[in-house]
């Protein structure tokens, strides 16, 4: 569909909105692309039946488990199966680009994303000045200033925001818009951290990180950045309260709270820290965001950066989708477990968070007549679960339980619990990367080399990684994030899950699935979590796609531009508007020489020391010192720049 045309669809569109929003009163809208708009619409075949907490059963073997009574039982929802079929794909892909779960409640009314220092007036006119050419990184002037640790972002002034619109359309990759009787809401799907724009056709690549998403300046431009205080390091807002009860909120109904000002004004320093195309999902007061991974995820388990999300349907991934929105895009759900992960009772906690609320019914007025928690319930749209989002709440709540960081699996009203993740899970692991171009000669020199350098010890299998977790220790990278799951062991309940035909809202009395774990299975998601007594580890990551996934290593710290005497480290790129050479960021990454250049371009740098983003660790090189040549190296990257696909025959989804 050309762009002239799209337009005119668009004026369509806005019609039909304004007709429904004064109509019904209520419309909302996200984008999702036709076949025709990808530069990768081919995808791997379904070959499972079904998945059975990780497990692939065939059709071949379905059929004959169907046969025996013991059979059907394995692959019942009371045993966590989860039947997969093309209906449920594309319920997963829609998901993928129109799900919320309703966290455009928290990210308008309570942090504030639209009332700050970008406007919906200012991203849609931004939009419009694109005249359907699409972008990788749409440019938004401010509506007001917004100062930023010493900077002062002045209005007017074009903000980087990462934010991807493909060519010929007119709504942003990755965010839904809501109309409610009037008042304007934004919500983000998953689309927006792993879906991108190809800036040579622009095309959307659906699996790819969006390597220039700036999430941190956002969520810094925001009007209550305070709202993500736990998710940086914020000593602040540990303070003993001013006297002046202009400061405090020690007077009236409610807790003494530390220094408004002075908490806002640290987190907008610690999250605008964030190098783009790097998401801090940690809640655990400490600055330590990670790169946002691909979703090329076939038998690339166990995942996130850690490694663990390893456990449940899918292996994990459905733990990985379910805690990006049960977890991070609603922090009003971590009062009850305040107490144990922060330090601080849940009021204050929740005082923190809604002191600087945007919308006025949601704020929480220290002095006032009511508690954070009372504020809390008057205006929640889910008063039968806790926070803001669509949650399915287990027993254990707020316990940790391997399946889920808090016992909320994020669900749809109308479908079984967790639904819409699973159905996410199958549609990312049919999902690869668009065909590569390469030489065979090159690339069959390049995987000799890659044999011989000793890659294949921990980069094997179908996806070429080994589904091993690393301990930070041995692989050397920068720590922190490794022992970032450790608090939460303080409250820890046995894996489980609801039966996968749970329908929800839930039932009275609703099946709830234990889900096994014990031996070096046990042991490895403990690494992962840094507990069990251990100090945390980092997975081997899974190697398709490589070419659209630079920076490299979990803290986005190996990163070189196309100038590698000039564009080095985070410092030199990133935080530039300079996108990362894959092929040189890889060079960085084999070579201790280009290495160290680039972890001393990160040292040097004030921002990436906030944010802990070092380039440090894995030191396997394949290079001079290890009787590599420059010419094996060119070809070694030339081989990990053309994997685009599963290396060998495996079963998917």
């Amino acid at each position: 569909m050309g762009w002239s045309r799209r337009i005119l669809v668009t004026a369509g569109l806005a019609t039909v909105a304004a007709g429904a929003t004064l109509g019904l009163g209520r419309f909302s809208y996200a984008p999702m692309p036709d076949r025709a708009d990808l530069l990768n619409p081919d995808r791997y075949p379904i070959q499972t039946a079904f998945d059975v907490l990780g497990r692939r059963v065939s059709r071949g073997e379905a059929d004959r488990l169907n046969a025996t009574e013991a059979g059907r039982k394995e692959l019942s929802a009371a045993s966590g199966a989860v039947a997969i079929d093309p209906a449920m794909v594309e319920r997963g892909r829609q998901a993928f680009y129109q799900e919320t779960f309703g966290n455009e409640v928290f990210l308008t009314d309570v942090m504030g994303m639209l009332d700050g220092g970008l406007t919906p007036t200012a991203v849609a006119l931004a939009v419009a000045k694109l005249g359907g050419q699409g972008t990788t990184n749409l440019q938004v002037a401010l509506a007001r200033d917004v100062r930023i640790g010493d900077r002062t972002y002045r209005t007017g002034e074009l903000v980087p925001t990462g934010l991807d619109v493909p060519k010929g359309g007119a709504f942003i990759i990755g965010i839904k818009t809501f109309s409610d009787r009037g008042h304007l809401r934004m919500g983000i799907t998953c689309a927006l951290c792993h879906a991108a724009v190809d800036p040579g056709t622009g095309k959307v690549v659906e699996g790819a990180p969006n390597t220039d998403l700036n999430a941190g300046l956002l969520m810094a431009l925001a009007k209550n950045s305070s709202a993500y205080f736990m998710h940086a390091s914020v000593p602040e807002a540990d303070a003993k309260p001013a006297t002046e009860p202009e400061h405090t909120g020690s007077t009236g109904k409610g807790p003494a709270l530390p220094d408004a000002e002075a908490v806002e004004a640290a987190t907008k320093v610690q999250v605008a820290s964030w190098p783009p195309g790097s998401f801090d999902s940690s809640a655990d007061r400490v600055t330590n965001p990670t790169s946002i991974p691909s979703s090329f995820s076939a038998h690339g388990e166990p995942y996130s950066w850690s490694g663990r999300e390893a456990v449940g349907p899918f292996a994990g991934l459905s733990s990985l989708n379910n805690n990006v929105h049960a977890a991070n895009s609603d922090t009003t759900q971590l009062a009850a477990a305040a107490p144990w992960l922060f330090g601080m009772d849940a009021e204050t906690y929740l005082g923190i968070v809604l002191r600087g609320a945007a919308t006025e019914s949601f704020r929480y007025r220290p002095g006032g007549a009511r508690t954070p928690s009372e504020v809390l319930r008057s205006v929640d749209p889910t008063p039968a679960a806790p926070g803001l989002n669509s949650y399915a709440v287990l027993p254990t709540y707020p316990a940790t339980n391997y399946v889920t960081d808090n016992g909320l699996f994020t669900s749809v009203p109308g479908e079984p619990v967790n639904h819409a993740n699973n159905a996410m899970s199958a549609f990312q692991n049919l999902l690869h990367p668009p065909a590569a171009k390469r030489d065979s000669a090159t690339v069959q020199a390049g995987r000799a080399v890659f044999e011989k350098a000793g890659c294949g010890g921990c980069h094997s299998g179908p996806a070429l990684t080994n589904h091993r977790i690393i301990p930070a220790a041995e692989i050397g990278t920068e720590p922190t994030r490794a022992r970032a799951g450790a608090k939460m062991e303080a409250r820890l309940s046995a894996p489980s899950l609801f039966a996968t035909d749970t329908p929800f809202p839930l039932p009275a009395d609703p099946v709830i699935v234990p889900v096994p774990l014990a031996g070096d299975t046990l042991a490895q998601v403990q690494l992962a979590w840094g507990q069990g007594g251990t100090e945390g580890g980092y997975k081997v990551p899974n190697l398709v796609g490589l070419a659209w996934t630079a920076p490299y290593l979990h803290d986005s710290g190996v990163v070189v531009g196309p100038d590698p005497a000039t564009q080095l480290g985070v410092p030199g790129t990133l935080a530039r508007g300079i996108a990362p050479d894959p092929s040189n960021s890889l060079r960085s990454l084999v070579d201790r020489d280009l290495r160290a250049k680039v972890v001393a371009a990160n040292k040097a740098s004030d921002t990436a020391r906030i944010a802990r983003v070092t380039g440090e660790g894995h030191a396997y090189w394949a290079d001079a010192g290890t009787g590599v040549s420059r010419r094996d190296q060119d070809a070694l990257i030339a081989y990990l720049l053309s994997i685009d696909t599963l290396t060998e025959p495996a079963a998917t989804p």
